[in-house]
């Protein structure tokens, strides 16, 4: 009987032990699919270490910035096609993916301080950004902080075209909030997913499950933070006004049948193709594509004619 009670203590501290252990390491980090490329770390402050994927090499460096509440996997398909011919580097901002989480300061500007400290410490040369959606806002406020740097630009989907109203961005932050990001059930998950897409492809599949494993990471609330932080962000630091300032050869590209852009609720009345002719014709030396067929989600909603889009710019 002794031997059973002690039995059974040493399974419960075993067993308490592993959890403990377990939970130790449940981060998002940890239960998010391994990346397909070698991940490398670049620390931008003291407390931060931002990841990133550095493939092929050429004269221009890409340095990829995705949107809200996404990561680096979702420039698989244009690093694929591209990396043959340029270098490129994708970065999980601070707050995603296997980036350090809960340490950074959310703002566009701080978000494009740390894109412009990665470009310093890696010693990138001839590089152009190429932002989508919430990335493509933060690349544009990156480069007017230093409009001499950049020669070229590309912006996929992006954020910052549409603008709103200082009640619109109140109501928005009102019902966008940290507690509506934790709580949405898988059904919800898939829903919001699905709006990104004209036509869903199934090999997205691997990040609906990735958002919905982190779930279970002790980090998770950091990463809603980041997101909510994010969207508050883009409200907060809107580029509209200055897109006059970016003289770069700038090549922005929208799906025609973007779900997201315009807010379908906010600006019933307004039209991808609308928002997209407003912002580029705030600029000098822009090209304007559409993508038919195609919804906000481009580089998997359409890759092969994103890619190709991309190459002709990039090639001239």
């Amino acid at each position: 009987m002794r031997l059973n009670i002690a039995l059974l203590i040493l399974m419960t501290t075993a067993m308490t032990g592993s959890k403990t252990f377990s939970q130790a390491t449940n981060t998002v980090s940890d239960v998010i699919t391994e990346y397909r490329y070698p991940v490398k770390y670049v620390k931008v402050d003291q407390d931060t270490q931002v990841a990133y994927v550095d493939e092929g090499e050429g004269s221009k460096t890409l340095l990829f910035i995705h949107g809200l509440a996404t990561y680096l996997p979702s420039w698989y398909k244009n690093i694929d096609a591209l990396k043959s011919k340029y270098r490129c580097v994708a970065i999980d901002l601070p707050g995603y993916g296997m980036s350090s989480k809960g340490n950074a300061s959310i703002s566009m500007s701080e978000y494009a301080m740390i894109v412009l400290k990665i470009i310093d410490q890696l010693g990138l040369k001839n590089v152009v950004l190429v932002g989508h959606s919430m990335g493509g806002q933060v690349a544009v406020t990156t480069v007017l902080k230093r409009l001499d740097e950049f020669n070229q630009l590309i912006l996929l989907a992006p954020a910052g075209f549409e603008t709103f109203s200082s009640e619109q961005a109140t109501w928005l932050k009102t019902v966008f909030t940290v507690a509506s990001v934790e709580d949405a059930t898988e059904a919800q998950i898939r829903a919001n997913w699905s709006l990104n897409f004209y036509s869903m492809p199934s090999n997205v599949e691997f990040m609906i499950q990735d958002r919905l494993k982190m779930i279970e990471a002790e980090d998770f609330n950091a990463y809603c933070q980041a997101v909510v932080g994010g969207m508050h962000a883009m409200l907060d630091e809107p580029i509209f006004d200055q897109l006059k300032n970016i003289k770069q050869r700038t090549l922005v590209v929208y799906g025609a049948n973007d779900g997201l852009i315009p807010n379908k609720y906010l600006n019933p009345d307004l039209t991808t193709q609308a928002v997209g002719e407003s912002g580029a014709g705030q600029m000098s030396n822009v090209t304007l594509k559409f993508i038919p067929e195609c919804g906000h989600f481009i580089s998997f909603d359409k890759p092969e004619e994103t890619n190709e889009i991309l190459h002709d710019f990039l090639s001239k």
